[in-house]
């Protein structure tokens, strides 16, 4: 079994890397292969619109044509049993860097038919893991979680699952008083972390666990 685990977020030792980290702990625990991927040390851009993945008889249907750094990586994913996306969320939703990779993954393997089709040629486990400095209060008053389900549905339809991890009240920064965040309270910022992100690591590992033991 092998799973991929993708970083969106540019920090590679903070929050969502940390949970990604934990989740692949679990998946290894279940006798997984395992990799993660930062997608801010790659360089390349979000769909262009040249349909050339949707072209009659095309040289590239059913795969994207762009030549970049993510070339590599979908070749990974289709040889790959589950992955998993980490992301924080900015103003409601993933990282832009996140959504690029998302709009390229799963756009090539779409279909315009009335059957929704997929060309991903297998089913596979996937799912997300968000992280965000909001409450869970705020999380779901403002909608994030809803913005985040659209996406989520659509990896269902394209690869078969997808199930997510959404951990709040996360911290920005390890000193809130060399920013300007008046509105946090770091007493109360720290008193959240310290009780909760180790359970949150723990639904993480849990998470990982379960994609790789589904697969079996």
């Amino acid at each position: 079994m092998k799973i991929i685990a993708l970083n969106g977020s540019p920090r590679k030792k903070w929050n969502t890397a940390t949970l990604l980290e934990h989740a692949l702990d679990g998946a290894r625990a279940e006798g997984a292969k395992t990799k993660l991927i930062h997608l801010y040390d790659l360089d390349y851009k979000g769909c262009v619109s040249c349909f050339a993945c949707k072209r009659v008889n095309g040289k590239s249907y059913g795969h994207c044509a762009r030549k970049d750094d993510l070339t590599e990586i979908f070749e990974k994913i289709e040889k790959t049993d589950a992955i998993l996306i980490g992301s924080p969320i900015y103003y409601g939703i993933t990282t832009g860097e996140t959504r690029s990779f998302l709009e390229r993954l799963m756009f090539q393997y779409s279909v315009y038919d009335l059957e929704r089709s997929t060309l991903f040629g297998k089913k596979i486990r996937t799912g997300f893991i968000y992280t965000a400095g909001a409450t869970d209060a705020m999380v779901r008053e403002m909608g994030f979680d809803r913005n985040a389900k659209g996406m989520e549905m659509a990896m269902e339809r394209i690869f078969g699952s997808c199930e997510s991890l959404f951990v709040t009240d996360t911290y920005q920064f390890s000193d809130y008083s060399k920013y300007v965040a008046t509105r946090f309270d770091p007493e109360e910022k720290k008193r959240w972390r310290d009780e909760h992100f180790p359970e949150d690591c723990r639904r993480a590992y849990a998470l990982g666990a379960r994609l790789v033991k589904n697969i079996r």
